[in-house]
């Protein structure tokens, strides 16, 4: 049996695409990652099903069309619509190491609390503004928000399950934020 321990949220079902059960979906990951799982989760009634993809083709920016084996009519399809997605984590975290720190979104690291390589505790990450050219990572600490370019050379290391990230933040950056 799945547990949700084992998994790691990557989208959720939109509505049903026509009426041979083909379904939309909005993906938090590459199209290219989804193709190389074996299965994709999804919470039903309680208990974390996997759904095993026929195909998957791009719809538009974030959004793809599923076919998934054994959903073959609207009605099917529908069971699915607004339902997180998950992908087993022992999957993702082979594909993402493959690929460093770019197989995981950066809005997935909402939630974490960012260390410094010498172990201080630089606080929360809340958000990612990818609005400039560099993306950044909004960290509250204490009654302020810090902002760090979130940068794969900057990220040393990252624990999923405890939810800590391990950045070398160059001296003095944290004092710009002041």
């Amino acid at each position: 049996m799945i547990t949700r321990d084992e998994l790691i949220a990557i989208g959720h079902y939109n509505k049903p695409h026509g009426v041979a059960g083909e379904i939309s979906a909005t993906l938090d990951v590459d199209l290219g990652l989804v193709q190389e799982l074996s299965c994709l989760v999804t919470d039903i009634d309680g208990i974390f099903v996997p759904f095993f993809v026929n195909t998957c083709r791009p719809k538009s920016g974030e959004t793809v069309l599923l076919t998934i084996d054994g959903i073959d009519n609207e009605v099917e399809a529908s069971r699915l619509v607004n339902r997180d997605i998950y992908a087993l984590k022992r999957e993702f975290q082979q594909e993402s190491e493959d690929e460093d720190a770019d197989g995981y979104p950066l809005d997935f690291f909402i939630g974490f609390q960012l260390r410094d390589t010498d172990g201080t505790v630089v606080g929360e990450i809340i958000d990612v503004d990818e609005q400039t050219e560099n993306a950044i990572f909004i960290v509250a600490c204490d009654d302020e928000e810090l902002m760090i370019p979130a940068v794969d050379d900057l990220i040393v290391e990252f624990d999923l399950d405890n939810k800590v990230m391990v950045m070398d933040i160059p001296q003095g950056l944290l004092d710009l934020n002041k």
